[in-house]
């Protein structure tokens, strides 16, 4: 999204601060905030229901800013923005400056401010189980994703039958991917699904073995993520036709973006190579 609104200085008047006196007295606070958005339809349409309300997101903002204290001003920018892309659809991302020219300060300045950019990241997620009542621990582990409150459910691919992966012997699995819309950070996010899996039960006892719910991060919109906690993109999708079948399902030209390839491409070129996971 490139096309903008933007909003500069809006004055709120608020009890944000550490010292006492900053929460009984309050000081004045101004806001900047770019919106990014899709403003073609209302500019060719001039229909409002297209368009998103700055006078309201205005409103939205002196609400917040009012209604609760905070010590910091970086909370304060963070529960602004995050309220901002729940309450208005087409925003898909913004950045914000919370300004206060008023800060306890004992030297001459002219402004301390905050700045953070914040949005909404399409996210892939592979779901599957092979112990007890699948179909339950499926169904309960993915509510619990599409309930949190920083989370928005997108595509949902259809549940797959799938042989074990990794020379385990077992029982087959139920599969499937999730699109999901998230503020989640990518750790926020995987602390979120382990927590998920721990209530389901999960045991990580053999390396490929039987669980529950098991639940994997296959791509966090675009980025590339290496550490000890997190890989994304997966680091074997490309080798697994259970998540790759129900991904080219929901978002077969969506592109891996370590090899560029499309879901589709990864999957056409596993399929060359004659291994079957995917029973139905």
């Amino acid at each position: 999204m490139k096309d903008q609104i933007r909003i500069t200085g809006l004055e709120v008047y608020a009890h944000h601060g550490v010292f006492p006196e900053e929460k009984e007295k309050g000081q004045h606070f101004f806001l900047d905030a770019v919106l990014y958005t899709d403003i073609r339809k209302a500019g060719l349409t001039d229909d409002l229901d297209c368009a998103t309300d700055y006078g309201q997101v205005c409103k939205l903002i002196n609400q917040v800013m009012t209604g609760q204290t905070y010590d910091l001003i970086e909370r304060a920018a963070e529960r602004v923005a995050q309220e901002i892309l729940l309450t208005f659809p087409l925003v898909g991302r913004l950045e914000l400056e919370l300004h206060k020219p008023e800060a306890p300060i004992p030297y001459p300045f002219g402004d301390v401010s905050v700045k953070i950019e914040r949005g909404w990241h399409k996210v892939y997620i592979a779901f599957g189980s092979n112990m007890g009542e699948k179909e339950y621990y499926l169904e309960k582990g993915l509510d619990e994703l599409k309930r949190h409150p920083l989370c928005k459910s997108g595509k949902m691919s259809s549940i797959y039958r799938t042989s074990p992966y990794g020379g385990v012997e077992q029982e087959d699995f139920l599969n499937g991917v999730l699109e999901l819309y998230t503020l989640l950070s990518p750790f926020e996010l995987l602390e979120k699904m382990q927590q998920v899996e721990n209530l389901a039960g999960r045991e990580r006892k053999v390396h490929w073995g039987p669980r529950t719910l098991d639940l994997d991060m296959l791509l966090y919109d675009d980025q590339i993520i290496d550490s000890e906690k997190l890989t994304v993109p997966h680091a074997d999708m490309q080798n697994r036709d259970f998540v790759l079948v129900p991904l080219c399902e929901i978002a077969p030209y969506v592109r891996h973006p370590s090899t560029g390839k499309t879901i589709k491409q990864l999957l056409e070129t596993l399929q060359m190579g004659g291994e079957r996971h995917v029973l139905e």
